[in-house]
C-alpha cells in the first residue's frame, strides 16, 4: 500500500518541469517537419492543428500520469529510461487512436506515431542525461574516510540485492562486496547486483581460503536474512568458520533494524471468522459491486468533475483527503473523499486552526454524501463494496471486529440509513451485525433507495450537519489545547506534527 504525501505536503512537489512543458508543445511540429516540410504550407491547416493540440495534450497528460518530472535528477536511470518509453508509447497509442476518430488521420502520414515517439523520447531523455552530466561532478555528502572492510554475503536474494546497492552508493570506488554464496546450484555462475554467486554456504572455509590465496581477506560474513534463511547444520559450519578465522558474523536484518518486522504483514492476517455462516449473496455480491461501480463512475462523471472544481475554488489543492482504514479481512487501505476542511498545518508547518469549520460547499458536499463519491475507486479495486458496515475510525471501532471485518466495507450500510452520526457506537455495531447476517440483493435494494431518500431529506440532513459542526469544533479545541502545550514544550511541535494525518482525518471526515 503506497502511502501518499499529508495534505499540507501534497503541494510542495514540482509537477512538471519547464523542459518537458515546451517539448511536449514543440516535438509534434519537429516530427511534422522532418517527415515533411511542404505539410506546412497546405491551405487547410485544421489537421495539423487537431494533430498538434492532441499529440501535445496527450504528452503533457502522460508527464503527469507517469511522474516524468521525478527522473529530472542527477539519479536518471535504466528504470526512468523504461518510463519515459512507456509514456512515449501511450502519447501516440492516445494521439492517434482520437486523431483517426476525429479525422481519419486525413493528411496526416501514417508513419508520424514513429517519428514524434522517436522525436518525444529522444529530447526528453537527452535533456535527462544533459542534467545527470552536469550533475555529476556535483560534491556528495559522503564520508570516504571508510574501512576497507570485505564482505561475503549469503543469501542470493533481493535483500542481498538492495544491500549491495546501498553499500555501492555510500562508497562507488570501493566494491567491498567479494562474493555471494547461495544453497541454490542454479544461481551459481550468475550476479547479484553485479556481484558473481560463486559458491554454497558450506564451501564459505574453501572460498575464504582461495580469496587468501589472490591477496583478499574477509572481514566479514553476512547474511542476508535470519537464522531461518539456512538449516541448522549449514548454520552451524559458519559459524565455525567464522569463529575459527575470527571473522565477524552478522545478520542483515539485524544491521538494520527490522527484525521486529517479522510479524504478520497486513495481507498474512487470517480473515476473521464470524460467529454464524455467511450469507451465500456475498459470493455474487463483488460482481454487482464492480458492474455497479464502473456504472456509477460513468453516470457520475459530471457530478464528479464539478465536485473537484468546487474543492479547488472552496480549498484548492489537493481534490482528495486520504486515510488508512482497516478493511475485509483486516487488511488496512487508504480510503478517498473529497476534500472539505482545510488542512491544519500550512506548506511550512505552522498550525492553522482559523478556517478549519466547514464551508456552505463543504457542509453541502457532507449533508448529501458527495464527499464519498471517490470511495467508488476503492469499490472497483476491491477495497470497499457498494453497501456494507462503514470503514471506522480507531475510536468507533467495536470490542468485537470479527463480524464487520469478515465483509469488504461500504460506502453506504444499515447503520447509515438508520441514523449515522445519530447512533451510537453501539448501536452501530449491532445495526452492522444485523446486516451481515441478512445480507441478501432485496435488502441492498432497500439500504440504497434509503441512501438516496435521506440525501434528500433536508430535516436528517441537517441533524447530521449539526452532529457533524459539533464534532469538527470538538477535534478543534483537541488541536488547539495540543498545539498550545506543544508551544510551552520544546518536543511538543513534533508530537503535534506527528499526529497531523490522524488529526486530520478525524477533523476533515465524518466516520459516518
Amino acid at each position: 500500500m503506497r502511502v501518499p504525501s499529508p495534505t499540507s505536503r501534497s503541494g510542495n512537489r514540482t509537477y512538471l518541469s519547464l523542459w518537458d512543458f515546451v517539448w511536449a508543445l514543440a516535438s509534434p511540429i519537429v516530427a511534422l517537419y522532418l517527415r515533411d516540410v511542404g505539410i506546412f504550407n497546405q491551405p487547410d491547416w485544421s489537421v495539423v492543428g487537431y494533430y498538434w493540440m492532441l499529440s501535445s495534450g496527450c504528452a503533457l497528460l502522460a508527464s503527469f500520469a507517469f511522474r516524468l518530472q521525478d527522473s529530472m535528477t542527477r539519479y536518471f536511470s535504466v528504470h526512468e529510461f523504461l518510463d519515459i518509453a512507456e509514456a512515449v508509447l501511450f502519447v501516440e497509442l492516445m494521439t492517434f487512436g482520437a486523431l483517426f476518430t476525429i479525422t481519419r488521420l486525413d493528411g496526416i502520414p501514417r508513419s508520424m506515431p514513429l517519428i514524434h515517439g522517436l522525436v518525444l523520447a529522444a529530447g526528453l531523455i537527452a535533456a535527462r542525461i544533459c542534467v545527470r552530466v552536469a550533475l555529476s561532478g556535483a560534491k556528495e555528502v559522503v564520508d570516504y574516510h571508510y574501512r576497507n572492510e570485505r564482505l561475503i554475503i549469503i543469501g542470493a536474494n533481493r535483500f542481498a540485492s538492495s544491500f549491495i546497492q546501498l553499500l555501492n552508493a555510500y562508497a562507488p570506488q570501493h566494491q567491498p562486496v567479494i562474493a555471494v554464496l547461495d544453497d541454490d546450484a542454479s544461481m551459481i555462475g550468475r550476479a547479484v547486483s553485479g556481484v558473481q554467486v560463486i559458491g554454497a554456504p558450506h564451501e564459505l572455509d574453501a572460498i575464504i581460503t582461495e580469496f587468501l590465496v589472490h591477496g583478499i581477506g574477509t572481514d566479514r560474513v553476512v547474511i542476508a536474512g535470519e537464522t531461518d534463511l539456512l538449516n541448522a547444520a549449514v548454520l552451524h559450519e559458519i559459524e565455525r568458520v567464522c569463529k575459527k578465522r575470527q571473522i565477524k558474523l552478522a545478520f542483515l536484518s539485524r544491521m538494520i533494524g527490522v527484525t521486529e518486522w517479522k510479524q504478520p504483514c497486513d495481507e498474512a492476517i487470517v480473515a476473521p471468522t464470524p460467529p454464524f455462516p455467511l450469507p451465500a449473496y456475498f459470493r455474487l455480491k463483488r460482481w454487482i459491486d464492480v458492474i455497479g461501480s464502473l456504472a456509477l463512475i460513468v453516470a457520475l462523471a459530471p457530478l464528479l468533475a464539478f465536485a473537484s472544481l468546487l474543492v479547488v475554488l472552496d480549498i484548492g489543492l489537493p481534490i482528495l483527503f486520504w486515510q488508512a482504514r482497516l478493511g475485509w479481512r483486516g487488511r488496512s487501505f487508504l480510503i478517498y473523499k473529497f476534500r472539505t476542511l482545510r488542512a491544519p498545518f500550512d506548506s511550512e508547518g505552522n498550525v492553522t486552526l482559523e478556517g478549519r469549520q466547514p464551508s456552505a460547499i463543504g457542509r453541502s458536499l457532507r449533508a448529501t454524501r458527495i464527499d464519498e463519491l471517490p470511495q467508488l475507486l476503492n469499490v472497483l479495486l476491491g477495497d470497499m463494496s457498494l453497501i456494507g458496515p462503514r470503514p471506522l475510525l480507531p475510536e468507533d471501532q467495536p470490542s468485537n471486529t470479527s463480524t464487520r471485518l469478515s465483509v469488504r466495507p461500504g460506502i453506504t450500510g444499515w447503520a447509515q440509513v438508520s441514523g449515522a452520526k445519530l447512533v451510537t457506537k453501539e448501536d452501530k455495531e449491532i445495526l452492522d451485525e444485523w446486516y451481515v447476517r441478512n445480507a441478501s440483493l432485496w435488502t441492498d435494494l432497500r439500504i440504497v433507495l434509503l441512501t438516496f431518500k435521506y440525501m434528500l431529506k433536508s430535516r436528517l440532513a441537517t441533524r447530521e450537519s449539526e452532529a457533524d459542526a459539533e464534532r469538527v469544533r470538538s477535534r478543534n479545541f483537541e488541536l488547539e489545547q495540543t498545539v498550545v502545550a506543544a508551544r510551552a514544550d520544546p518536543l511538543g511541535s513534533i508530537l503535534v506534527r506527528n499526529g497531523h494525518d490522524q488529526d486530520h482525518g478525524q477533523h476533515d471526515h465524518h466516520p459516518s
